[in-house]
């Protein structure tokens, strides 16, 4: 019996946003940074959100990819706060967590949060042109 606590499999998301990025031909290192920007919030969504499957829209238009993941929690995310708000890592560096939501601010050009009829999506922006 597997423990109760694995996140999801998020690699059908993963795999999709790849093939849409390197068929519009995005530069691979743009591509790692959406995927990894990806995870962040789909595992957030898993853990903070209490979502065992969390939803993933990706879309690609002109030059422009929004990938959002929602879940049912009503609760908003939030940076954790820093001693020195310019730092580039405000997490404790032996913390275990705590560095998602800044990894996602720096890997991506917008990202924000926005409130659904049930829970809320998260998403993230990159400018293929950037």
């Amino acid at each position: 019996m597997l423990p109760l606590n694995l996140p999801p499999d998020w690699s059908a998301a993963r795999e999709e946003l790849r093939e849409a990025l390197v068929r519009a031909g995005w530069p691979l290192d743009t591509v790692s940074d959406a995927e990894l920007a990806l995870h962040e919030l789909f595992v957030n969504a898993w853990k903070h959100g209490g979502s065992p499957a969390p939803l993933v829209v990706v879309v690609l238009l002109d030059g422009l990819l929004r990938v959002s993941v929602s879940d049912g929690s009503p609760h908003f995310p939030e940076p954790r706060a820093c001693a020195d708000p310019a730092a580039d890592a405000c997490a404790d560096p032996y913390a275990t967590s705590g560095r998602g939501l800044h990894l996602v601010r720096s890997l991506t050009h917008r990202f924000g949060a926005a409130a659904r009829k049930r829970g809320k999506s998260v998403w993230f922006e990159l400018d293929s042109a950037a």
